[in-house]
């Protein structure tokens, strides 16, 4: 059983909702130098890099059976190289809010595929908060979804939403996934992300040079801060505070990629951004109904 939230976890819960909330307006400075698959590839490799010394130094155990590295293929795939993909390509065309607001969606996408492929069956709270951030997300993509003529941005925006059901898709097989340590898991997971996206980055935009401006500094962030330490950060926080308080997360992150889009890019917020996140926020608050009351009581 998990110890009740200290103040050092209040403190985590809020530094990680600012990182992850940062972190599309720092995608959207690295795109200024460099290319999509770069971007993606460069975050990923630093961060694998980044762990896999963390988990020599701490003598963390690798898995050793074939199905965990299964698993962890499939996992890294879909939680790191499809993401980070998707989202540095579509964010050349959409605000950095955007993409912080269609991640908040990412719980919806998980309750339906949980009940589908794992014993965690959905009750009529659920299926409601679900239908209401569903909505939201509607309402954020706008009447022009799959208009996909030159002058729009409904792929690019699809593309943002796709990363989303992704790391969806990648959470309910984390769930499933045999017993493996957590440091170990995500260093290999991004191992898998990075192999998938080196390829790829040198066949549609050769090898990188250093860029000496803010993009280039984006870069080594991106692969150290939200890639790299929020991942031992979270890691930490669900150990000693538990996954129900972790979910306080969600809530932060669309809220946080608003502000820094606006604040450093001065990214215009049209009113359909704001109803969408109170929608989809108003979706996932019915859901996590539960997992909210539980933290509250404590």
């Amino acid at each position: 059983m998990t110890d009740q939230p200290t103040l050092g976890n209040w403190l985590s819960i809020l530094a990680l909702g600012l990182i992850w909330g940062a972190t599309f307006m720092v995608v959207a400075i690295a795109l200024e130098g460099y290319g999509p698959l770069t971007v993606a590839c460069a975050r990923t490799t630093l961060g694998a890099v980044s762990l896999l010394i963390l988990v020599r130094l701490m003598n963390r155990p690798l898995p050793r059976d074939p199905r965990v590295w299964r698993f962890l293929t499939v996992i890294g795939v879909l939680n790191t190289a499809l993401p980070f993909a998707l989202l540095s390509w579509g964010q050349q065309y959409v605000p950095s809010a955007f993409a912080g607001i269609s991640m908040a969606a990412l719980p919806l996408f998980v309750f339906p595929l949980a009940h589908l492929f794992t014993d965690e069956k959905m009750t009529t709270r659920k299926s409601l908060g679900v239908v209401i951030g569903f909505i939201g997300a509607a309402v954020l993509i706008g009447p022009r979804a799959f208009d996909f003529g030159s002058d729009t941005m409904a792929l690019a925006q699809l593309a943002c939403v796709a990363a989303s059901l992704s790391y969806a898709v990648s959470s309910v097989m984390t769930r499933a996934c045999p017993p493996v340590d957590s440091i170990a898991m995500a260093a290999l997971t991004l191992v898998v992300g990075s192999v998938c996206l080196i390829p790829a980055m040198l066949v549609f935009e050769g090898l990188p040079a250093w860029v000496p401006d803010r993009s280039g500094y984006a870069i080594i962030f991106l692969g150290l801060v939200p890639t790299a330490f929020a991942a031992l950060l979270r890691v930490q926080t669900i150990r000693t505070a538990g996954s129900v308080f972790m979910t306080l997360v969600n809530y932060q992150v669309p809220v946080w990629s608003m502000i820094f889009g606006a604040w450093i890019l001065s990214e215009a917020l049209p009113i359909r951004f704001f109803v969408a996140l109170a929608l989809i926020l108003t979706g996932l608050a019915v859901s996590q109904w539960a997992n909210l009351r539980s933290v509250l009581r404590r």
